[in-house]
């Protein structure tokens, strides 16, 4: 039988709650470092267990594994959570389409990506300056890998509930999903070392920003800033090579 959903006792959901508390733990504190100052960790981790909550009342077997499901769901109630908490003021979105205009200008004269003190020169401000832009940047320029995968910024198609067959194969889909992937490695490996390695070990090994930061013999703070620039030109590149034509 496919797609239906499964009645579970009180027990049962219990044991599973305790069983996905580990992971509802983990999952906020991966994400910790976009918490705005007014929202804690357990803040996040509420807003995990209620999305675990959602997903045992709304499992259907037959779709996907319920561990799957599950850890969609709390990742996905609280990536809302924060989207809601990161309304960004029209003065910082300028401020952040101002660097990735400079990067992008920067790196085409230069070619090569620029240092930290050219940007800071081109945009006439100190480096100071220039960092604390970035630290105020945090919020504003998520690029989340998964985007890649929505239908649009405008659907409300919960993909969840439009899995199609695992066996089943689009070329159309496979073709734009390899190009993506393309694209997304090679402005990667045209990052600094060092910000290719930052993103390498927090979004593959899944290092925190303090974990890092011990790594690389930096501060936690100095470890945001290079992911936060490296975004900014990640940014930049994709939304540059995403428009060319095919």
């Amino acid at each position: 039988m496919y797609g239906y959903n499964i009645k579970m006792s009180p027990q049962e959901k219990e044991k599973l709650i305790k069983e996905f508390l580990p992971v509802v733990r983990y999952t906020a504190y991966r994400l910790s470092w976009r918490l705005p100052p007014q929202v804690s960790v357990d803040d996040l981790i509420s807003v995990g267990l209620h999305g675990l909550f959602d997903a045992l009342d709304r499992y259907e077997q037959g779709k996907v594994k319920l561990k799957t499901y599950a850890q969609y769901r709390i990742k996905g109630a609280m990536l809302d959570e924060l989207r809601s908490l990161e309304w960004v003021p029209r003065s910082k979105k300028k401020k952040i389409n101002v660097l990735k205009e400079v990067h992008s200008r920067l790196e085409k004269e230069l070619n090569r990506a620029p240092e930290d003190e050219e940007v800071a020169t081109a945009l006439n401000i100190s480096l100071d300056d220039y960092y604390r832009i970035l630290d105020e940047a945090k919020g504003g320029i998520n690029l989340k890998f998964e985007d890649f995968e929505q239908l649009s910024d405008s659907s409300d198609v919960n993909l969840m509930d439009n899995i199609e067959d695992p066996n089943g194969k689009n070329p159309l889909n496979i073709l734009l999903e390899m190009d993506q992937k393309k694209i997304m490695a090679r402005v990667i490996d045209e990052l600094p070392e060092k910000e290719k390695i930052i993103l390498s070990l927090y979004y593959w090994e899944e290092l925190t920003m303090k974990e890092i930061g011990e790594v690389l013999g930096l501060t936690e703070s100095r470890v945001c800033q290079l992911h936060n620039q490296a975004l900014i030109r990640l940014k930049a590149k994709m939304e540059k090579e995403l428009s060319q034509p095919f």
